[in-house]
């Protein structure tokens, strides 16, 4: 077989391989498992995505988000009444 043939053959064959990854992906965007070329993904999606990469890799840091992420809770006294807070 001439080498410009083989090449060509190649060419083709990569060419459509791509048309069918593109239409895979494309199919997966519809049901909604992945962003692609239609729809975009929004910040907060990537931000969660770049937490959840850097927990892998630095727990430590990820504890420290979740101790920041906790709601703040007053101390209360048990001795004094609910309504009786001074200023």
């Amino acid at each position: 077989m001439p080498g410009w043939l083989a090449i060509s053959l190649l060419v083709i064959a990569a060419v459509a391989g791509l048309g069918t990854l593109d239409r895979l992906l494309l199919a997966m965007e519809r049901r909604g498992w992945i962003y692609y070329r239609k729809k975009q993904g929004s910040r907060a999606t990537l931000g969660g995505a770049l937490l959840q990469v850097q927990a892998i890799f630095e727990p430590q840091k990820e504890h420290a988000a979740e101790v920041r992420k906790a709601p703040l809770q007053r101390p209360t006294d048990a001795g004094k009444p609910e309504g009786s807070e001074q200023s």
